[in-house]
């Protein structure tokens, strides 16, 4: 019976020691093979990141700025539409208030009926507003990522790089400024901007 326990514990240990063999062989010919494929491509690295800053763009990009400025009037528009309503409202409210001694009972809930009927109205026109501003800007730098992302892919035709990436000081910890391609971007899309 011990020489079968012995045996037995012989050609487990045997076949422990051959799966560890294989295993770690087997580990290190793959490693060697991914970085075979890795290196390979004339020798050279083929992936590469570069980077821009997005203030930068925002900074000095001619359609950038004037989109900016477009919706910066458009707010104000909107914003002066909303403030007259508000003073109509207010103007409304003082004049029912000064008649308010001579107002019969119906002629008071005709005017309650009516401030309250305003202040829904701008309420709404205030949502109004706040959903026309949010989509037009949505739509306007949609527009100028759209331009961004059509010029990157022009730009990286002979660049060779696998990601060109806008740094964020929440994304990126560390950036080599090696690679930083803002002015690069920014001069190829003033000058593909003033083009058009």
């Amino acid at each position: 019976m011990k020489k079968g326990t012995l045996i037995f514990n012989a050609i487990v240990a045997v076949a422990i020691i051959v799966l560890f063999v294989l295993h770690f062989c087997t580990k290190n010919n793959a490693c060697k093979n991914t970085s075979a494929a890795a290196g390979s491509g004339n020798g050279k690295n083929n992936f590469r990141i570069a980077y821009f800053d997005m203030d930068s763009v925002q900074s000095n990009y001619a359609f950038y700025k004037e989109v900016a400025k477009e919706l910066t009037e458009s707010e104000q528009k909107k914003r002066s539409e909303l403030m007259n309503k508000k003073n109509d409202n207010a103007n409304k409210l003082k004049e029912y208030q000064e008649k308010g001694a001579s107002m019969s009972q119906t002629d008071m809930a005709k005017a309650q009926q009516d401030l309250a009927q305003r202040d829904r109205d701008y309420q709404m026109a205030e949502q109004m507003k706040a959903s026309e501003m949010q989509d037009e800007s949505f739509k306007k730098l949609h527009e100028v990522k759209k331009r961004i992302e059509d010029y990157l892919k022009d730009y990286n035709k002979d660049k060779g790089f696998s990601y060109i990436i806008t740094n964020s000081s929440e994304i990126i910890y560390y950036k080599d400024s090696a690679y930083n391609i803002t002015n690069d971007i920014i001069k190829g899309l003033n000058e593909l901007y003033k083009k058009k």
